[in-house]
């Protein structure tokens, strides 16, 4: 049947419950016992290991990149295959075999091909006589390697080939400096293979100067995502132009381009592109190729910019000289990340516990990416160049957020509050350039509409929340404002869909008519999945409103983060999709995708960090709701079933449901909450290839273990408090530039204390579940007592769950 349409309560009246509950005061609990602070990690980039998540779904890359940066430098493997890779961003650990090393990636995304891995370069042993796009099947322009002689760090990365070729990158932010040593008795070239980006190019460009030892060209390309079939036609475009400049130490022996299957010794221009048609990219292409004396040492400098070749030769002449060195290059980028990295500091863990942390740090600290170049220009979204605006650091991209907003954005907010604020105010620059419109998947300066909902309001809330202000704010709020009230023509089209649908709100003008998107006439992926995520962003609208004096804004988004419940069948207990008539889409089935995106009905459920109360009550109760939640990570026989598979239950390698071990706190049963995470943690998470539970989506997997680990998680979008489980280390702190540090102590953490029996916050006994936002904004110290018993009794009380909305 039908269900009544219904309203939370006025925020006014939930901002006055929060006042009262704050004013309570806590239970009284046992102090946590004090012990003095183990040492701490000195230099933490020791600890990571680019090659966890090269295999096992993570798509991560184990190539050399800075904190943010533009130039990605890493190798693309080949399964036999030139239009395809090992994996979806390049790289996968079990295919050794490279076709060249690609100056531009991104870190776990999914699509695969996924995106970037643009401008290849290969050292080769072999004759260039012929052309390398008609070596489609990557038989003569390729080479095997083993993983003995192979190794990654922070900022650097080097391979010796099975060729003889011994290959060592480092990299600034936009520039990079690669040292190619060949064998004696051998052929030595490079080739610049500038058509082959993983999904593909429309065009590509090379020029040769031989009297200045340089190399250049761009590629323009794009296509994210454009391979993938639910919708994947709409991204097989182009949106951005990488264009490079390579300046060599050595004279080059021979030089020669090739277009398609024809080789070309001796001219030094060529062009062509490949398309993205997969079949028909095959012997397509253009590139170039130099050569050398052999047995030659060369050093190759790349500068790289999404403006303009004279941009990527100044990019160059700023970050790396010629009188550089790769160790040189590379203890700059080692200097980097553990700056970086040091705003969180560990102690009293072993060496495989700060691997894995400060692995997954690292992973969530690639992004987002900067665009701009040293002078401040950068493409826009209008296909423009424009340059950053006043008060505004570096411009921005790479913006998955579907997957980031749930974990990601926040430690970002919490760690790199400048750098949360130039990413607000680049979104905000991308959205003027894109008429208003904020997209929710944007690739260097492309709208590719990947996913649904409208992270970029709930994003945004949240910095605010956090205190990450460094953007326009009030220009920002209106903007998000007006997408979310003023029906948009692209919202109505089923151009891309279901994956990539135009509209970021869509249809509507019809969701706020029935107060749910409906499957039938939604155009989007999925009217549930939609509902829920558009209920997520008007709850965190409703916040940055409240928190900004915009009363009238606080009721009418505080409602709209309520629609969920028109999804909610009370009968089933399920959210399900339905039409526009209120019926329901499809005979139930809590295991079904239908009306959802990338999850079931099962996952989805669990989707409402917002209104936690809400569900509970539509449950039945919170006992109800905890018994439910209960049978998401645990067979019927009581057995943990946490690992993906099965569509009833947890999936760690997927968005939707990972907030939900949180959960059990506002369900009063936080010792569930205990238990749940450190099992997540400890079974889905670790070392090796295989390290990742699956796609590590822009760093959001790898956020979410940095928060588990610290025993603190992101209570809901658009807030800033946090919630508690038990701390892995015994000791952290978190100390980001220009704000006051947070410590953590818990001198009994280990893998079998997982549960908290008592907490104190500066000093004081500490009975809640939850941290409120002035922790994060003015630091303070936490300190656990943890058992390997729970303690049914803490933060159990009324007032001591954490308040929604």
């Amino acid at each position: 049947m039908f269900a009544p349409l219904r309203s939370p309560r006025p925020l006014t009246a939930v901002l006055a419950l929060a006042l009262g509950a704050a004013l309570l005061a806590p239970p009284a609990a046992a102090a946590p016992v004090q012990a003095p602070a183990p040492a701490t990690v000195t230099s933490p980039s020791r600890h990571v290991d680019p090659f966890v998540g090269t295999a096992g779904g993570g798509n991560t890359y184990p190539g050399a990149v800075r904190p943010f940066g533009m130039i990605s430098w890493s190798p693309t493997t080949t399964p036999g295959d030139q239009t395809d890779t090992g994996a979806a961003n390049g790289y996968h650990y079990g295919t050794t075999r490279v076709r060249g090393f690609a100056l531009t990636h991104v870190n776990g995304a999914g699509c695969h091909p996924g995106a970037a891995g643009d401008v290849p370069i290969m050292p080769v042993t072999v004759p260039v006589d012929s052309s390398p796009s008609a070596d489609a099947a990557d038989e003569v322009f390729a080479s095997d390697f083993d993983h003995a002689r192979e190794s990654a760090e922070p900022g650097r990365y080097t391979v010796t080939l099975d060729n003889g070729v011994r290959t060592d990158l480092a990299v600034g932010d936009r520039a990079g400096l690669g040292a190619f040593s060949f064998p004696e008795g051998e052929p030595a070239a490079l080739l610049f293979r500038t058509s082959n980006s993983l999904n593909g190019s429309e065009d590509a460009e090379i020029r040769i100067d031989e009297e200045s030892r340089t190399v250049s060209g761009s590629v323009l390309t794009g296509a994210f995502c454009g391979q993938r079939a639910n919708g994947g036609e709409n991204n097989r475009r182009s949106y951005y132009r990488l264009h490079f400049t390579a300046r060599f130490d050595t004279a080059f022996s021979e030089v020669g381009t090739w277009e398609d299957d024809r080789l070309r010794p001796g001219t030094t221009e060529a062009s062509g592109g490949e398309g993205y048609d997969r079949s028909a990219r095959r012997g397509t292409g253009s590139g170039g190729y130099v050569g050398f004396p052999e047995g030659s040492d060369v050093r190759v400098r790349v500068g790289i910019s999404y403006v303009s070749g004279e941009n990527a030769a100044a990019n160059l002449d700023a970050e790396v000289s010629a009188g550089d060195t790769v160790d040189a290059v590379a203890e700059r980028a080692r200097r980097a990340w553990d700056d970086r990295l040091g705003a969180v500091r560990v102690g009293g863990g072993t060496e495989e516990e700060y691997s894995v942390f400060y692995t997954a740090l690292y992973h969530a600290l690639l992004q987002p990416n900067l665009v701009s170049d040293v002078d401040g220009r950068y493409p826009g979204m209008d296909g423009e160049a424009h340059r950053v605006a006043d008060g505004q650091g570096a411009q921005y991209t790479n913006f998955s957020g579907w997957d980031q907003y749930r974990a990601q954005i926040q430690l970002l907010a919490l760690l790199e509050p400048e750098v949360a604020g130039d990413f607000a105010q680049s979104l905000l620059n991308f959205a003027g350039q894109n008429g208003g419109v904020w997209d929710r998947w944007v690739h260097v300066n492309g709208p590719t509409h990947v996913m649904t909902g409208d992270p970029s309001a709930a994003t945004l809330a949240t910095f605010v929340a956090m205190g990450a202000d460094g953007f326009d704010t009030g220009a920002a709020y209106g903007s998000l404002r007006a997408q979310a009230t003023e029906p948009h023509p692209d919202g109505l089209s089923d151009a891309g869909c279901p994956g990539q649908c135009e509209g970021q709100r869509p249809g509507l003008e019809r969701y706020l008519e029935l107060r749910y998107a409906p499957q039938d006439d939604c155009h989007c992926w999925g009217g549930a999945a939609e509902t829920l995520e558009a209920s997520v962003a008007d709850g965190a609208l409703a916040h940055w409103a409240a928190r900004t004096g915009r009363d009238a804004d606080a009721e009418l988004f505080g409602a709209r983060g309520g629609y969920w419940r028109n999804v909610f069948d009370p009968d089933e207990g399920y959210i399900r999709p339905r039409n526009a008539d209120g019926s329901w889409s499809g005979a139930f089935d809590p295991a079904s995708q239908h009306g959802f995106a990338q999850g079931s009905g099962a996952t989805y459920t669990w989707m409402v960090p917002q209104d936690v109360a809400g569900l509970a009550e539509a449950m039945g109760g919170r006992e109800r709701a905890a018994e439910r939640l209960d049978g998401f990570f645990r067979t019927p026989d009581g057995e943990w079933s946490v690992g993906g598979g099965d569509p009833l239950r947890y999936d760690p390698t997927n968005e939707p449901g990972i907030h939900a071990p949180w959960l059990y706190n506002a369900l009063g049963q936080p010792w569930k909450t205990q238990e749940t995470v450190r099992e997540i943690a400890s079974s889905q998470y670790g070392t090796g290839p295989e390290g990742l539970p699956g796609n590590d989506d822009l760093g959001t997997m790898s956020a979410w273990y940095v928060f588990a680990a610290l025993g603190l998680f992101p209570q809901a979008p658009g807030r800033a408090e946090l919630l508690l489980s038990g701390p892995a280390f015994p000791y952290a702190r978190i100390a980001p530039a220009g704000r006051p540090p947070i410590t953590v102590a818990a001198p009994g953490a280990g893998p079998d204390a997982v549960y908290v029996h008592a907490v104190r916050l500066d000093g004081a006994v500490y009975g809640r579940s939850w941290l409120p936002e002035s922790f994060v904004l003015e630091g303070g110290h936490l300190s656990f007592a943890l058992s390997a018993t729970p303690n049914t009794a803490w933060a159990t009380g009324e007032d001591a769950l954490p308040i929604d909305r």
